[in-house]
C-alpha cells in the first residue's frame, strides 16, 4: 500500500505489459513493423504478432475501422539516430532534432499515421548517469 495525500491505496502489481495495435489494414501494418522497422517476433498467433519492443512488446493483432487517436505516441530508443534516419528516409515526417529536454528525436508514422518517435539519448544525459547520492 502507499500513502498519497491522506488516503492509503492499493498499488497494483503489473506482471507484464504490452502496446497494443488494432490496425486499419493488419497486412500493411504488419509489414511495416516486421520489414520497414526491424522489429523482432516474439511470438505469432492467428490474428496477431507480438514484437519484441526494448523492455516491452508491440502487439499488432485484430481490426480497426478507424486509425488510432493523434494523441497515440510509441517511443522507442536507437543507439543511432542517424544511420536510423538513412533506413527509413522515406517513412521521415519530422527530421531528426535536440529537443528542449536534451533528447535528439525523430518522427516516422506507421501505415495509420500511429506517432512513432525515435529518440537517441546522447552520452551526457541525464536518463544515462545514476542522480542518486
Amino acid at each position: 500500500m502507499c500513502a498519497v495525500g491522506w488516503r492509503i491505496i492499493t498499488v497494483m502489481e503489473i506482471l507484464g505489459a504490452r502496446i497494443l495495435i488494432r490496425p486499419v489494414d493488419p497486412g500493411r501494418t504488419l509489414a511495416f513493423y516486421r520489414d520497414v522497422l526491424g522489429l523482432a517476433i516474439a511470438r505469432e498467433f492467428p490474428g496477431g504478432t507480438v514484437f519484441f519492443l526494448g523492455g516491452g512488446f508491440l502487439e499488432v493483432s485484430g481490426s480497426a475501422t478507424e486509425p488510432a487517436s493523434d494523441g497515440v505516441a510509441i517511443w522507442m530508443q536507437v543507439r543511432d539516430l542517424d544511420t536510423v534516419r538513412r533506413d527509413l528516409a522515406g517513412h521521415v515526417v519530422r527530421e531528426p532534432r535536440v529537443e528542449p529536454w536534451g533528447l535528439r528525436e525523430m518522427w516516422v508514422t506507421d501505415p495509420d499515421g500511429t506517432r512513432i518517435v525515435l529518440v537517441q539519448v546522447p552520452p551526457d544525459h541525464p536518463i544515462r548517469r545514476d542522480t542518486r547520492d
